[in-house]
Parts: structure tokens; sequence; C-alpha cells
């Protein structure tokens, strides 16, 4: 394990919600999922070589990722605590809390330097539904660049129900695509 690691993310691996909308636009959050999650620690430790946990500590849900280190010859465990989502208390909290482990071994860690992302009203949907703002639009990255420090240089975000680029950002120095 000690030499292993754990590979950037690609485009298609980085999902899109949205994080805040109004009438003048909507700003978009990055995360992965934990199918894309569980592929990648498959990829870098084998099917074999990671295993995963959940137990209940003062009511809140605590996922821990335990990965075969053949140096050592053992296991090295790393652990983090799930949130309910909106929609299915204890799936919602189970996966959460896988995810949020995988980070703390590296995995989408590379999403904390992504810039902010701001679509404006004219790029997509947004709905007044009472005294809120919504938007169905379904959004996906389109591009990805990565500086050799392992953070975000370059990003395109698509408004994949309308085949429309919304985001197109990039910092100076772009070295590694994905």
């Amino acid at each position: 394990m000690n030499n292993l690691s754990i590979r950037l993310l690609r485009a298609d691996e980085i999902e899109c919600r949205i994080g805040t909308i109004s009438d003048k636009g909507l700003s978009l959050l990055l995360y992965t999922d934990a199918r894309a999650d569980m592929k990648i620690l498959d990829e870098t430790f084998g099917v074999l070589g990671w295993k995963r946990s959940h137990q209940s500590i003062n009511g809140n849900l605590y996922c821990t990722i335990e990965l075969w280190d053949e140096d050592k010859k053992q296991w090295i465990s790393k652990q983090d605590v799930g949130t309910e989502s909106y929609t299915e208390k204890e799936k919602g909290q189970a996966s959460d809390s896988f995810k949020r482990a995988c980070f703390t071994v590296g995995i989408g860690r590379e999403l904390y330097s992504a810039p902010h992302v701001w679509v404006s009203a004219q790029k997509c949907r947004i709905q007044r539904r009472g005294d809120k703002f919504v938007c169905f639009d379904k959004f996906s990255v389109g591009h990805i660049v990565y500086s050799d420090e392992r953070e975000i240089v370059g990003l395109t975000i698509i408004n994949s129900d309308t085949g429309e680029v919304v985001y197109n950002g990039y910092k100076r120095s772009q070295k590694k695509t994905a």
C-alpha cells in the first residue's frame, strides 16, 4: 500500500448538484457517488484489498474503510461520519459516511480545490414555486484539468438537458487532464 496512490477523478465520475439558487442563477457543487468510490478502491487496492463496515456511535452512523498494507501485513483504517439524506434516512447516512471515509483515504480530495461554479439564469431553466426558486436541469462535468499539485485548474460544466456549456473556467497553470 505504501507505493499506491489514489488517482484523480475523471470528468465522468464527478456529479453536480445545485447548492444555492435565486432568480439570477444557481451555484453548483461537485461530488462523487459511492459507486465511483468503490470502483476506485477496487482499481487501486483490488477487490479483496479493502473492506468497509458501519457502526452507530451516539446515534450517528460511522463508516470505517480498511485497506490492506502488504508491507506491514496489516489493515490500515480510516473512519468518518455521515449525515442523513432527504430521501432515504438510513441508506443516505450509510452512503454519506462511506463517501466521507473514502475522502480520508484520498478519493475526491481534489474537489475541494474546485472554483465557485455559478450558472446564470440565462443558461438554465429556473422556476419560481411559491416563495422558492427551483431548477430541474441536470448538469455534468464535461472536462476537468488538474495541476501537478492535484488541484483543479480547468473545469467545464454542461447543462445535460440542453447540451450547452454553462461554465468554463481555467487558471493559468494547466498540467494534467482527466
